[in-house]
């Protein structure tokens, strides 16, 4: 007689399953809607296949396209699976890497066969109708288990050197899953840990599109062979597809690099590779943006300091980056010879320097000096400080993703007693930034405990603990504000609170975050003299808002889609000439404007008046101000606001100037 499991369901019911039995066999029994809208399980906790047999007794959840965020990532791995058997059968000798789920579809990594070259976008249509054919055919998904020597001398026959080198670096003795689609001569098999769907019918064929062709190095090494990239969006029905893709045309449209082109914002050139180059344009919303934070941060008792780019490598060691970073950090050795011949001998840690990565070593040596007392937390270390980090060159993206980048950097040393007011304070201030910047929705999450970290579980419970408290006493821990747990997210030394903006089309971006440390300050030894006289730890937060300038700036100009604010537009406002009888007049008005703050030009040349309304438009000048013969005469201007639909309103100069002079008052000093 076969063992009975108990499999406790979501409302707390309990069902007698006997062994062998599977969630899909579950689902069955509850009834047939349920068995068809069934796409996977989360058993204890962990997603699975819907016809994996239970192991014990066991908590159930079934997972349905109502859980959207399990089950994008279940589509989303699955249709990577079938772009793969695709890509094989279509093109025989293609050999396969890897093809994760993305945070809008999915890529797969392939080596094309070498008669045949490399991939391009000419190939999509045809992979994808061999795709929809796949679907069509409905081959169910066969979880198998296999020794790792086994996987390996498949692949090695298949000719598959790729994953036949990877499974060899999964630890040994540990079962290897391997998923098969189809049967007989047409059975396709690979790699992979799962979850996958009941079977390929269980994907709509019209929720999906391949994207783009791209190169990408084997394991990311530049060192390795180069490989074929193909990306595709995917998601749970075609409407979702079709709204998905309406917001990339307009995405392509706010996209920072081409506005920054046409604004003359900045520049990015292989020499500097990583690096932006600022023009005066760009620099003004810049140094606009560092002004409106240094006063934001001076009003809520912030101190800021400016620390060293370059640190001995025995710092970063103490501090457990070198161990754990070291890979996205720029060495430079201590002492560079002036020949070959003179070079010196470099050996361990101490022979090298890194450019910082981070703030936070550098913001401890500052708390270190000089004895602090229990009375003088909390001390509040802010630095707009430039880190460096050695990103690969394809993670890279215009602004957005860099290697040299400022971040609105800093560090709270406070007491225990103090942490839960310290992180509804940076809430708050974060709050009403966001707000000003034109942000009014954000989500909140807290990341959980790695798997590999430093520090003990006493310490992670009291860190993720006081973070939930904290933000619980703002009353922002609701699903309005997006309240979610992320398990296994947050850093190797401490749990963290993220804050995801959500743009004027939707798409979100991790800013803001804030991090609850008491492993730096033990490893840096930071002390202060408590009310009883010894020396304690105190507890380091980690916090930003916008989390590096040159990010951020990118995402106003995506969300503004260039046209910014009054306050934060390089040129505020321009007064062109209808004819050369008004330059006098035109220059006047210029001056006026100047004299109250504007940041304004003149636009004197000989041209047609709509070819200079069309060209200040492109680049999104928030006020053209046209003059001609008759303002001058009568002391008027006629003026036309960037992307309004009314008709060239005509007032005196001097209520234009009086008018967005006021206009033109950041947030934070109009209140």
């Amino acid at each position: 007689m076969s063992e009975m499991f108990k499999i406790k369901l979501p409302d707390g019911s309990v069902r007698e399953m006997p062994e062998g039995s599977t969630p899909a066999d579950v689902a069955a029994a509850i009834g047939p809607g349920l068995a068809k809208a069934a796409l996977a399980a989360k058993i204890d906790g962990e997603l699975r296949d819907l016809n994996r047999p239970f192991e014990g007794d066991s908590n159930l959840a079934l997972v349905t396209s109502r859980d959207e965020k399990d089950a994008l990532e279940l589509v989303r791995h699955d249709f990577a699976h079938v772009l793969a058997e695709a890509v094989q059968k279509l093109y025989p000798g293609t050999q396969i890497t890897f093809g994760p789920a993305t945070d809008d579809g999915f890529y797969y990594d392939f080596a094309p066969a070498p008669d045949r070259g490399p991939f391009t976008d000419e190939d999509l249509p045809a992979i994808e109708e061999k795709m929809r054919r796949i679907i069509a055919a409905d081959e169910p998904l066969i979880r198998e288990v296999w020794r790792r020597e086994d996987v390996r001398a498949l692949f090695e026959r298949q000719g598959e050197r790729f994953k036949a080198e990877w499974v060899m670096e999964l630890p040994e003795g540990e079962p290897i899953t391997m998923y098969r689609s189809g049967q007989g001569e047409n059975a396709w098999i690979d790699l992979c840990r799962g979850p996958h769907l009941a079977s390929t019918g269980k994907l709509d064929p019209q929720a999906f599109k391949l994207t783009h062709v791209s190169g990408a190095y084997w394991r990311g090494d530049q060192n390795n062979p180069m490989l074929s990239r193909i990306y595709g969006t995917a998601w749970l029905n075609k409407k979702q597809l079709a709204e998905h893709l309406v917001r990339l045309e307009e995405a392509a449209k706010r996209d920072h690099r081409k506005i920054g082109r046409e604004m003359d914002l900045f520049h990015l050139q292989a020499e500097a590779h990583g690096s932006i180059f600022w023009h005066p344009n760009g620099f003004v919303i810049w140094r606009q943006l560092e002004a409106y934070m240094r006063r934001k941060l001076d009003a809520a008792g912030y101190n800021e300091i400016k620390t060293p780019q370059l640190m001995d490598a025995r710092l970063w060691e103490q501090s457990g980056h070198w161990g754990k970073y070291r890979e996205n950090m720029f060495v430079v050795p201590d002492e560079v010879p002036n020949t070959e011949e003179e070079g010196p001998v470099i050996s361990g840690t101490g022979d090298w320097m890194a450019l910082k990565p981070m703030n936070c070593p550098a913001h401890v040596q500052v708390f270190k000096q000089g004895i602090t007392s229990y009375r003088e937390l909390p001390l509040r270390l802010a630095e707009f400080g430039c880190c460096h980090r050695n990103e690969p060159h394809g993670a890279l993206h215009g602004i957005m993703r860099v290697r040299q980048f400022t971040q609105d950097d800093a560090h709270i040393f406070c007491r225990e007693d103090q942490l839960v007011e310290e992180v509804r304070l940076f809430c708050d201030l974060l709050d009403g930034i966001y707000k000003d910047l034109g942000f009014d929705g954000y989500a909140i999450k807290l990341a959980l405990r790695p798997d590999k970290r430093f520090g003990s579980d006493k310490m992670w419970d009291w860190a993720e603990q006081g973070l939930r408290d904290a933000v619980a006493a703002t009353g922002r821990a609701t699903p309005e504000f997006g309240w979610q747990e992320l398990p296994g997210e947050g850093a190797f030394y401490a749990p963290k609170l993220e804050f995801h903006l959500t743009d004027a089309i939707g798409r979100t971006w991790q800013c803001g975050t804030l991090q609850t440390d008491t492993v730096l300050p033990e490893r840096l030894d930071a002390t202060y003299i408590g009310e009883d006289g010894q020396r304690h730890r105190p507890v380091m937060l980690h916090r930003a808002i916008l989390g590096t300038f040159e990010r951020f700036i990118g995402i106003l100009i995506e969300h503004h889609a260039g046209k910014f604010p009054l306050w934060l537009a390089p040129v505020q406002a321009v007064v062109a000439t209808i004819v050369s009888d008004a330059d006098d007049y035109a220059k006047i008005a210029v001056a006026k404007l100047e004299a109250a703050g504007l940041r304004v030009e003149a636009d004197l040349r000989n041209e047609k008046i709509n070819y200079k309304v069309r060209e200040h438009s492109l680049a999104k000048v928030p006020l053209l101000l046209v003059v001609g013969k008759r303002e001058a005469e009568e002391g008027t201007v006629a003026v036309r606001r960037l992307g309004s639909d009314e008709h060239q309103k005509v007032i005196g100069l001097d209520e234009a100037v009086a008018l967005f002079a006021a206009e033109a008052v950041p947030p934070d000093l109009k209140r």
